[in-house]
């Protein structure tokens, strides 16, 4: 029964948060059009998959999957490229995807400390593969923030199983948002955060195409929705006296995905754009933090075969069509961010938490208003 319960609700959830969703309250970030889902699964082929684990009053992490297409990605590589904002992360694969240039698995995200059993998993993953029985090495990329305060992060209670059931819970349709997933255990400018996600969708004139982003917020600063300094006006912030343990440490990883015709180095300038949007939100990349940008390309003229010989011939955007690009993914991350606090809940008391509050959204559509910046 309690499974039964659980599937009914992560079926019904995403639609519940979506009624909800800062846009649908008049917040407007960004000057683009947003895709049907406004989610990175705007772009086509994209899906995503949360397992969210909640036991007890201490354990509250999980696992949130990613993946560029639902065939054989070993086979069917995906160019991508990662940028580094600051390094203070544990992101395994970086080193490959930076000299090859493409994704080989799915991205997966979790707690810090479950990384290793993350990319054990995405190994088991791959190998199960008919077509890659005879592969003898695999790139597995996988991403964290630190959900230490709110999880027992030392116990490791994600296993290869949640990971799993992640990878096959994804869908390309519309993305849960905050408490689930590897946003479980998260805090941002010190309230919970959680995953959040956003898209934007270029007019045709501009070729037309998606860009979606997802984050795992789990970062300090000066919070500011929409050029509004939200946080001065709520008085919570980095390093304001009466918070003075909050350092603005943590992390963020921001994935971010498009149709465009795009190679690695067109994709890293892309993800490098996804740290603007970060910084428009009043995050600081402090020094304990690890903000990381994975984007790829889902086109076909982005994609390698395995077992392609020869010379490749693929199409790529030219530099001087990237600004537009550029724009949506700002615009893009700058969302997330903000639904990743919108969407927040907290389930049940943890032992490992001070007193965290959620977003007070009322009082934050109120400093809105304030500012004009609430439209009808």
């Amino acid at each position: 029964m309690r499974k039964i319960i659980s599937v009914f609700l992560s079926l019904l959830l995403p639609s519940l948060a979506l009624s909800q969703r800062p846009y649908d309250m008049g917040i407007h970030i960004g000057v683009l059009e947003r895709g049907p889902l406004n989610a990175i699964t705007d772009v086509a082929e994209v899906s995503v998959g949360h397992y969210t684990l909640i036991r007890g009053d201490s354990v509250r992490t999980g696992v949130t999957a990613i993946l560029p297409h639902q065939g054989n990605i070993f086979q069917d590589k995906v160019a991508a490229a990662i940028y580094i904002g600051n390094g203070f992360g544990k992101l395994a694969g970086y080193s490959q995807v930076e000299e090859l240039g493409n994704l080989e698995t799915p991205i997966i995200l979790t707690n810090t400390l479950s990384v290793p059993t993350a990319a054990d998993a995405l190994i088991d993953y791959t190998l199960s593969f008919p077509e890659n029985q005879q592969i003898r090495s695999v790139n597995p990329v996988v991403g964290e923030t630190n959900d230490g305060r709110l999880n027992d992060i030392r116990g490791r209670h994600i296993t290869k199983v949640h990971v799993r059931e992640a990878l096959q819970n994804a869908s390309s349709g519309a993305v849960e948002e905050g408490s689930v997933g590897a946003g479980a255990g998260t805090i941002c400018f010190g309230f919970k955060g959680g995953i959040g996600t956003a898209s934007r969708k270029l007019p045709p004139a501009l070729g037309g195409y998606s860009i979606g982003v997802l984050v795992q917020s789990n970062f300090g600063g000066v919070l500011q929705i929409d050029g509004v300094p939200v946080g001065e006006e709520l008085g919570q912030y980095a390093f304001k006296k009466s918070l003075d343990t909050e350092n603005g440490d943590g992390s963020c990883m921001i994935i971010v995905a498009t149709d465009a015709p795009l190679g690695s180095r067109n994709l890293k300038r892309l993800a490098k754009r996804a740290m603007i949007g970060l910084g428009k939100t009043g995050g600081i990349a402090s020094n304990g933090s690890g903000d990381y940008v994975i984007a790829f390309s889902t086109h076909p003229d982005s994609r390698v075969s395995y077992v392609s010989e020869g010379l490749l011939t693929q199409k790529r955007l030219r530099n001087e069509d990237m600004s537009i690009l550029f724009m949506a993914a700002i615009e893009a991350t700058e969302e997330a961010i903000i639904n990743s606090l919108f969407a927040a809940t907290l389930e049940g008391q943890s032992t490992y938490a001070d007193r965290l509050p959620l977003l007070p959204k009322k009082k934050v559509l109120d400093i809105l208003k304030k500012y004009n910046r609430l439209e009808d």
